[in-house]
Parts: structure tokens; sequence; C-alpha cells
């Protein structure tokens, strides 16, 4: 498999009716490479306050991840 590694923070919000947040920090080529941006983030303002937030994803390339088709509500 030929991929990339994203590295995301998710801050879940424990109160009713509000979203999570959920942003792209970066794409690294090696999972190596994600682990030092965490490092490089995890005392910033708000993410240290939650360092469980960040989240490293492999991500397949060449290949769809979204299959379903689309609707709006």
């Amino acid at each position: 498999m030929e991929g990339v590694f994203l590295l995301w923070y998710v801050h879940e919000f424990e109160d009713e009716g509000r979203d999570d947040e959920e942003l792209l920090i970066g794409v690294y080529r090696t999972e190596e490479g994600a682990k030092a941006a965490f490092k490089r983030l995890s005392d910033q303002p708000g993410f240290g306050d939650r360092p469980e937030g960040f989240q490293i994803c492999p991500y397949e390339l060449d290949r769809d991840h979204w299959t379903k088709g689309y609707i709006v509500d």
C-alpha cells in the first residue's frame, strides 16, 4: 500500500447539541513524521490541554475513500 499519514486533532464536546471540532493538522509521508509534528504541537495553546485529541491515521493513496454518493439534508 502506498499511503500517507494524516495528523488530526479532534476536540469532543460533552455538551448536547455542539458538534465535535476536527482539525486536519497535516499530511506526512511517514508515521514518524506525523509523530514528530504531534510532539512539536502538543504544548501549544489548546492542544496542551487535551493531548489525547491527536490522532494519526494511515491514508491509502489512489483509492476512492467515499463511494456512496452525496445527499444534502
